[in-house]
């Protein structure tokens, strides 16, 4: 699923970044661009990080429903 629409970053994405040692968002930031142009994203986008970071590299449950929330809102 699309998380960043400005910059096509996907929950994969996020995923593979917070397995591959990734140590923070700001950090995630800076390497995939992900809530650095409109913002909107950045509730969903920290929730799928920080719950790939716990489950060890795949984003949880917790994660793509706020996602998906969030795409409900807009």
């Amino acid at each position: 699923m699309i998380v960043c629409v400005c910059h096509r970053v996907s929950d994969r994405d996020i995923a593979i970044a917070a397995s591959a040692g990734c140590p923070n968002f700001e950090a995630l930031q800076d390497d995939l661009r992900v809530a650095t142009a409109c913002g909107a994203c950045r509730d969903c986008a920290c929730a799928v990080f920080e719950e790939s970071r716990v489950a060890g590299g795949s984003p949880g449950a917790r994660g793509m429903a706020v996602a998906a929330q969030a795409l409900l809102a807009a």
